[in-house]
């Protein structure tokens, strides 16, 4: 009894450890929504919607709301990326990410509602959509679009026009995680680190508006967390400049 007791223990002993091996090497499910981890609640949420955070954008012209900040946007579905950490966003990884060409017309004219580009494998659509805040919730567009909500690059372009030329403004941003926003074309200001939505976080150097339509286009990329953004232009004083119209043509 001695012996075939000891036999037992000595199986047991063999055969608990390389179970919790064969555990612990098992891969982890992946959610092919989000890009990580199975989440029982948003995965199993079949019901979604980007309301209320967004509605559509109308052809009419819109001012800004009551403290600058621009709320009408084109959007564009969000490119899958393999990103682990946001550690990684220096201003050198984000000139890389942010110079490839993902499609065609990339940093040219302003796309419209509902067009669609390839990226990849990806058929990814614009969306001309309106915040009701100034935070544009980009993380609850993908989610109600049931796209992948981390490890992702966002596009966002708009059309500010300005009843006169105005000189030394500074375009603020605030956003979450790393991006880049260009004015008219030109590079205005950079966003690197991992950091999360502040509002006028970062002010570019002096810039010009033009009298008439003036095109913002940005970038942002996030790997876990939220992702979103504001925008606003401001003056020599830090003052919101309020008497813009926002287009999407």
């Amino acid at each position: 009894m001695f012996i075939k007791r000891n036999a037992i223990l000595l199986l047991v002993s063999l055969v608990i450890p390389g179970a919790l091996r064969a555990q612990a090497q098992r891969p982890q499910a992946q959610s092919p929504i989000s890009g990580g981890r199975v989440d029982p609640v948003t995965d199993n949420d079949t019901v979604r919607s980007i309301s209320p955070f967004f509605v559509p954008a109308t052809t009419k012209k819109k001012s800004t709301d009551s403290e600058g900040f621009i709320q009408r946007w084109l959007l564009l579905e969000p490119i899958n990326k393999s990103i682990r950490t946001n550690l990684v966003f220096t201003v050198n990884y984000l000139k890389t990410q942010f110079d490839t060409a993902y499609f065609p017309n990339q940093f040219m004219g302003i796309p419209k509602d509902k067009e669609k580009v390839k990226v990849g494998d990806q058929e990814l659509t614009w969306h001309a959509l309106e915040s009701p805040t100034f935070n544009v919730k980009l993380f609850r567009l993908a989610y109600g679009l049931k796209k992948h909500t981390y490890s992702v690059l966002f596009w966002a372009v708009t059309v500010v026009e300005s009843p006169r030329e105005i000189k030394n403004v500074r375009l603020a941003v605030g956003s979450n995680g790393g991006s880049t926003w260009w004015l008219n074309e030109q590079e205005a200001v950079v966003l690197d680190g991992d950091r999360r939505m502040v509002m006028d976080d970062c002010v570019s150097t002096r810039l010009t508006l033009n009298k008439g339509k003036n095109i913002i286009r940005g970038a942002l990329i996030n790997g876990p967390g939220l992702s979103n953004f504001c925008v606003r232009f401001v003056d020599e004083q830090g003052q919101p400049i309020k008497d813009l119209t926002i287009s999407l043509q």
